[in-house]
């Protein structure tokens, strides 16, 4: 059985060092490319895109590949919608590895938001202190707010990417833990927090310390997904898989 994952979450990690080593299994995982340094797994890895439906559609023929597990990131919306017409066309079946998203709590004040240029809107004219946590590619579209004073927590280098005049940058990779989430919001006084509604716990410590600490979070929606099988975990996703083998 040749299985295509499309990766770059921790999942897709998982799900492939699950497969590692089966007996005939034959597994690729897929990465954007997007980290210097990605989430190591135990199966060959191919890094960079496809181009686009017609790449990808060439690639999955060349390689005769028999189902296709996308379990990239909840917000990479294009490799998605790609992936989903690609298999459409060629027959091939495919799964969304997407973990659940999270829910509104008790003591939460979220601010939910469609996309990004309404998160930009939903922190104000005045000056506030705010910590972003969006990754690199999208901080770009604050830029049109200045006035607020940003820290930034990104995998990857931010760089220029965010062309205003205070901003703080931190580099680093979850899990992360609540009480070093809550020191962190403390040390930088932290008055409003914004986050991709990502799912899953290796981010989700922010959402609980801004709940302990009584900080609104404006909460961005994910994109809608294409119309395809999907499940929640892992395990699920073994399930699936199992009853897409080929004969023997």
């Amino acid at each position: 059985m040749r299985i295509l994952i499309l990766g770059g979450t921790a999942d897709a990690a998982a799900l492939a060092n699950r497969l590692a080593g089966l007996a005939d299994t034959d597994v690729m995982l897929s990465l954007a490319g997007r980290t210097r340094q990605p989430l190591a797994a135990s199966v060959p890895m191919r890094v960079g895109g496809f181009g686009g439906v017609a790449g990808l559609k060439t690639w999955l023929v060349e390689n005769r590949t028999d189902c296709v597990i996308d379990a990239t990131h909840p917000f990479a919306a294009m490799i998605s919608r790609n992936a989903a017409r690609a298999c459409d066309e060629l027959g091939i079946p495919i799964v969304a590895l997407h973990r659940p998203a999270w829910s509104k709590m008790e003591g939460d004040r979220w601010i939910e938001v469609a996309d990004m240029s309404e998160a930009v809107g939903a922190l104000g004219e005045k000056s506030r202190r705010t910590f972003l946590t969006i990754g690199r590619i999208e901080i770009a579209a604050f830029a049109t707010a200045p006035q607020h004073h940003y820290l930034v927590r990104t995998i990857e280098p931010v760089g220029d990417a965010l062309p205003v005049p205070h901003v703080t940058a931190i580099e680093a990779r979850g899990p992360f833990d609540e009480e070093a989430e809550v020191g962190l919001l403390r040390q930088h006084r932290i008055e409003i927090v914004v986050s991709k509604n990502s799912g899953g716990p290796a981010t989700y410590a922010k959402i609980a310390a801004a709940r302990r600490l009584g900080l609104p979070v404006v909460m961005i929606a994910r994109p809608e997904s294409p119309d395809v099988a999907s499940v929640g975990s892992v395990d699920e996703a073994l399930v699936w898989l199992a009853g897409h083998r080929p004969p023997p």
